[in-house]
């Protein structure tokens, strides 16, 4: 069985940034498993990974746009203190906020001043090439729950 859209997946991965530091790793935790072709992974993970069977492995470099995308300075904005309530704000504190459209998204505080409380709300790998070494460890069908859920149930899934 290969790799295609509605298969779940299982993988085993590390992600380092351009320097070598380690981002992320299944390593000593549960493999990642997820849904291929419903954009439960990053785009550009997800295309290296099409076609590839059980026991492969692959070293992959994900640009940032196929990644979380380019830092945006749309993102990044001062707000008045007071937007915190009587919380004690702190640099690289996350807090979680309204993005443009109205979607969740979480925000980190970069910089406080007497002007107020500046934050970013890019994805902490906004703007980073993502280096990935993955091994393939299962493939298997989906479910009709989880192609009309859009994500995995069970181990290593969601529960509902």
């Amino acid at each position: 069985m290969t790799i295609a859209k509605d298969k779940v997946v299982t993988i085993e991965y590390t992600l380092k940034n351009d320097e070598g530091n380690v981002l992320d790793t299944s390593e000593g935790r549960e493999p990642l498993v997820y849904l291929h072709g419903s954009g439960n992974i990053i785009p550009g993970l997800e295309k290296e990974l099409e076609g590839k069977i059980v026991s492969d492995s692959l070293s992959v470099r994900v640009s940032p746009e196929e990644g979380y995308g380019e830092k945006s300075e749309h993102m990044i904005q001062t707000v008045p203190k007071d937007m915190f309530g009587d919380a004690n704000i702190e640099i690289n504190q996350q807090y979680h906020a309204a993005g443009p459209s109205g979607e969740p998204i979480v925000i980190t505080v970069v910089d406080i001043n007497d002007e107020g409380v500046t934050v970013d709300g890019n994805h902490p790998l906004a703007g980073v090439y993502l280096n990935f070494d993955v091994e393939v460890k299962e493939i298997r069908d989906a479910t009709a729950e989880e192609l009309e859920h859009g994500h995995v149930h069970g181990p290593g899934g969601h529960a509902h």
